[in-house]
């Protein structure tokens, strides 16, 4: 909604609509109540629905004649905190099983980023002591069932796949000479 004082007019905006007819005796009924309670409520907030609808006000809402996102999806009660989490786009949430198969799953192109092999191993034996650690842990969730890697292979893997980029890759072209510098 653009505005958000919109049912508070709308009401005010019934509210003198009903006042005008009663006056001028196109209805005998008596004005709505100024308390709100329980049962006031359900009429108010639907006089101020039908006033909003006669004067357009619901119209060009955003998501009009689209389907609402989700429907038909199976029920997941936990719906609302993964789609804030693809909202706000967070990262590092969860129980330690799940996030250490996301980043077990993003490990290599990790170590690809590198460019030291001692970094490499570094990251490798980080990435280790965390699986033993939450496999150590008994704080209930899903199971860990990521493993361990070894880092010898992952080292030599390391290096195949930098010695498959840097052969895929152009050489890259000598300087230019320039005119005014001697050789």
């Amino acid at each position: 909604m653009r505005d958000p004082d919109r049912v508070r007019r709308a009401h005010d905006a019934a509210r003198s609509a009903h006042g005008a007819a009663a006056s001028s005796g196109q209805e005998h009924q008596t004005a709505p109540p100024a308390a709100l309670n329980a049962e006031t409520m359900p009429a108010i907030v639907e006089t101020a629905i039908q006033v909003a609808i006669r004067q357009g006000q619901f119209d060009d809402l955003p998501g009009a004649g689209k389907p609402i996102p989700g429907l038909g999806d199976h029920h997941d009660p936990d719906w609302w905190i993964r789609r804030k989490i693809e909202r706000e786009n967070l990262t590092g949430l969860g129980p330690p099983a799940l996030m250490l198969r996301v980043e077990d799953r993003e490990l290599d192109a990790q170590l690809d980023a590198l460019r030291r092999e001692s970094d490499v191993r570094a990251v490798l034996e980080d990435f280790n002591r965390r699986v033993i650690e939450a496999r150590r842990q008994l704080l209930g969730g899903p199971p860990v069932v990521t493993k361990p890697r070894d880092v010898d292979a992952e080292i030599e893997a390391w290096q195949g796949r930098r010695a498959a980029t840097a052969a895929a890759e152009p050489p890259l072209p000598e300087p230019k000479k320039r005119w005014f510098r001697r050789s």
